[in-house]
């Protein structure tokens, strides 16, 4: 079921983002360096967001009912958003720490090679989940998965950067960790937006297929003359739904036009994809 294996997959990249949690939480106790800070309150969001994922998934799987007759696969979309608002607070966090730094001219403690050794084994971590959890978001069509990919796809730079301050700093250059933190919020941002950019047209039904295309599978079906309106959206799990009006001979029985009216669904299905397809015939 497409429900549990989200869940799953979720389970299984919390308990590895805990772990990354857990290490990183150590070696910024243990520095004070700001770029570390920010790469702990990334991954720390990223165990949230898995949390309110996993819980979200569910609602969003809940099937069509009479107060939502398309489904509820918004819900999954509008968990996507709520990764976004965290990168945001996280975002505007980092910059208001790192201003305050740079004006107070603080410098972090020098890390042991143990805490450099234990941050970069962190972006070994990253580097398994956004494998795991893109594949795992292509297989399932979930948007949650993908997106929250992305933002864990950000986190192996924002770990470099902040194993890059550690060195600079055991070098006598810690001037330089705000700096480096004010790149980690850039990479934030970037982020939200990938999140955004994928989210948003599901969320004001954007049109998911060029109405030519629509128009040029199903004129194409004898007895069809005409395909005057057609609309189209998709959903978080990737379904396509399409409504269209075909025109055809009005002297047609209704038993044939509805003939034409399932050929022209089915078109679309064998053309497009997964899709409900919802076609209204008149006369021509």
């Amino acid at each position: 079921m497409r429900v549990r294996a989200i869940q799953r997959s979720l389970a299984i990249i919390l308990v590895a983002n805990l772990v990354v949690v857990a290490v990183k939480i150590v070696v910024a106790v243990r520095t004070g360096a700001l770029s570390v800070l920010g790469a702990t309150v990334e991954s720390a969001l990223d165990a949230m967001n898995n949390v309110i994922a996993m819980a979200l998934v569910g609602l969003a799987a809940i099937g069509p009912d009479e107060d939502h007759p398309y489904g509820h696969d918004k819900f999954e979309t509008l968990g996507a958003l709520a990764i976004v608002g965290f990168l945001s607070i996280s975002c505007f966090e980092l910059v208001r720490n790192a201003v305050t730094q740079l004006m107070h001219q603080q410098l972090p403690e020098a890390a042991t090679p143990l805490e450099l050794a234990l941050l970069g084994s962190t972006a070994f971590a990253n580097v398994f989940v956004v494998w795991y959890e893109r594949r795992r978001g292509r297989e399932l069509g979930s948007a949650l998965l993908l997106a929250d990919a992305a933002h864990t796809g950000g986190d192996i730079f924002v770990t470099v950067l902040a194993f890059v301050a550690l060195l600079l700093t055991r070098a006598g250059y810690g001037f330089i960790d705000p700096w480096l933190a004010l790149v980690v919020a850039g990479v934030i941002a970037f982020s939200g937006y990938q999140i955004l950019r994928v989210t948003v047209p599901i969320l004001v039904d954007q049109r998911a297929v060029d109405s030519a295309e629509i128009r040029r599978v199903v004129a194409a079906i004898p007895g069809i003359l005409g395909v005057p309106n057609v609309r189209s959206r998709t959903s978080a799990s990737g379904t396509l739904f399409a409504e269209m009006t075909i025109t055809c001979d009005g002297a047609l029985s209704v038993a044939r036009a509805h003939e034409l009216a399932d050929a022209a669904e089915r078109a679309i299905r064998d053309a497009l994809g997964a899709a409900d397809v919802t076609v209204h015939v008149e006369p021509g």
